[in-house]
């Protein structure tokens, strides 16, 4: 059993979210997420947007970021200067994705793209062909659970379902769900009594809904009662609260 280590501080989560990236890439994964699921991400998704672009520098201007809308592109451009990397927004009817892309053009970051955009993203990585696009923080949780009627459902079944997620991270108030590529989605729950948390279960598909109730109920059906001592890990940021309380500095 391979373990990944539950990050202490979000330093921490993007130096084990660019490892896992980089073992992706190296594999032919091109369709690839970055998430880190917790409160007000959203917030930090220019910092987060520089630390993906240095981990991309070798390209160059082969490198292109997407933000949601012309604002947040705007705004990263006056706060960045001048970048070698480009810089630009996903498209609108105005300015379509289509002229956003060029030949010249070799990996695509999209930051923080919500089910608003899902489209002209889905769009984009036709466009691409086999050039890599990455998901940094996509706000996408909602249209692939919560989602109904036809369309919803064609649109998780003809792209979400398309995505690598390269790296996972969700602290819920007494669990968390990790996964590091190309490890398992892992579930991790905290003991009561020390406040440790404790690897409970590895699964194939990304435990969400009534499947992580059921885990974190002890009813997985992918227990394998190897008797293998269950890893711990202390605190967990001492506690969440202290990784919100980063976030906001």
């Amino acid at each position: 059993m391979t373990v990944t280590v539950i990050p202490q501080s979000i330093e921490e989560a993007i130096i084990q979210a660019k490892s896992a990236l980089k073992i992706a890439l190296e594999s032919g994964c091109t369709r690839i997420t970055i998430d880190l699921v917790i409160p007000e991400i959203a917030l930090k998704a220019q910092y987060l947007a520089q630390e993906f672009a240095d981990f991309f520098s070798e390209y160059g201007a082969g490198l292109k970021l997407f933000f949601p809308d012309t604002g947040a592109a705007a705004l990263a451009r006056r706060d960045w200067g001048e970048t070698e990397f480009q810089v630009t927004d996903i498209g609108s009817s105005r300015s379509p994705i289509e002229r956003k892309v060029s030949d010249t053009d070799q990996v695509f970051l999209i930051i923080s793209p919500s089910a608003v955009e899902v489209n002209l993203v889905e769009k984009l990585c036709n466009i691409a062909g086999d050039r890599p696009v990455i998901l940094l923080i996509p706000q996408l949780e909602d249209v692939s659970i919560v989602g109904i009627g036809y369309a919803a459902r064609q649109l998780r079944e003809r792209f979400i379902r398309i995505l690598e997620s390269a790296y996972y991270f969700r602290p819920l108030e007494s669990a968390v769900v990790l996964r590091s590529y190309p490890q398992l989605w892992q579930v991790w729950q905290q003991n009561e009594e020390n406040e440790d948390y404790e690897l409970i279960a590895e699964v194939a598909q990304k435990p969400l809904g009534e499947n992580l109730d059921r885990i974190l109920q002890g009813q997985t059906e992918d227990d394998s009662n190897n008797n293998t001592p269950s890893p711990s890990a202390s605190g967990l940021f001492a506690s969440l609260k202290s990784f919100l309380k980063a976030l906001n500095n």
